[in-house]
């Protein structure tokens, strides 16, 4: 039995993806949580072999909570289904831990393949991921500025883009101001941008905010 926890911000999102893991007799649904923080409480308190969570949320976020959740159960594998295109986050939330990425376009059919090899401890690479990676080794010097970020930068990046103060990202990551001045210097020089509102236009053109 592949023990499941589904985060997502919509009550109707979880209520679906429930329903239609129920029909699946290897699948149980044990835990849910709707933001980024109750993710982290969820693994904390719950047993779980796969946790399938959105990105968009409000207040700690996916991307937030992802880092989390590898420090505090390393062994759950995480399935991020978003929103966002495979192409806008896809490369650089492998890169920071996830087990797999879908798209909520995706045929429901592929869900239950990702959960169940990510519970086999293997990642899950669909065919649009496995082509970006591709594109990627074929074109090293073409990737895109944000994809250079480490992950903590690419954290800070976004919620600048968003347009939070120093003062609330600390907050948020549990980090310093001086702390988040220094990531947002470093970020602005591998991006070669010199202001926030170059961040929120790059961000707002490459479609990583809405």
């Amino acid at each position: 039995m592949i023990k499941i926890g589904i985060v997502d911000d919509h009550a109707i999102v979880r209520s679906g993806l429930r329903q239609f893991f129920s029909d699946h007799v290897d699948l149980r649904v044990v835990g849910e949580a709707a933001s980024g923080r109750e993710a982290i409480d969820l693994v904390r308190t719950t047993e779980i072999d796969v946790l399938v969570m959105d990105l968009s949320m409000p207040g700690q976020s996916g991307i937030d909570a992802l880092a989390m959740i590898r420090a505090k159960a390393p062994d759950v594998g995480v399935l991020i289904l978003s929103g966002y295109p495979e192409e806008h986050y896809a490369l650089n939330l492998i890169r920071q831990g996830a087990s797999g990425y879908l798209n909520k376009q995706c045929d429901p059919l592929e869900i239950v393949n990702a959960i169940r090899t990510i519970a086999l401890g293997r990642r899950y690479i669909s065919p649009s991921v496995a082509e970006l990676l591709a594109q990627q080794l074929n074109h090293k010097n073409d990737t895109a500025p944000h994809e250079q970020l480490s992950e903590r930068e690419f954290q800070v990046f976004l919620k600048l883009a968003k347009g939070e103060t120093a003062g609330d990202i600390a907050k948020a990551l549990s980090l310093s101001v001086k702390t988040v001045s220094t990531y947002r210097t470093r970020l602005m020089e591998k991006m070669n941008l010199s202001s926030n509102s170059d961040l929120t236009y790059y961000a707002l053109k490459n479609k990583l905010i809405d």
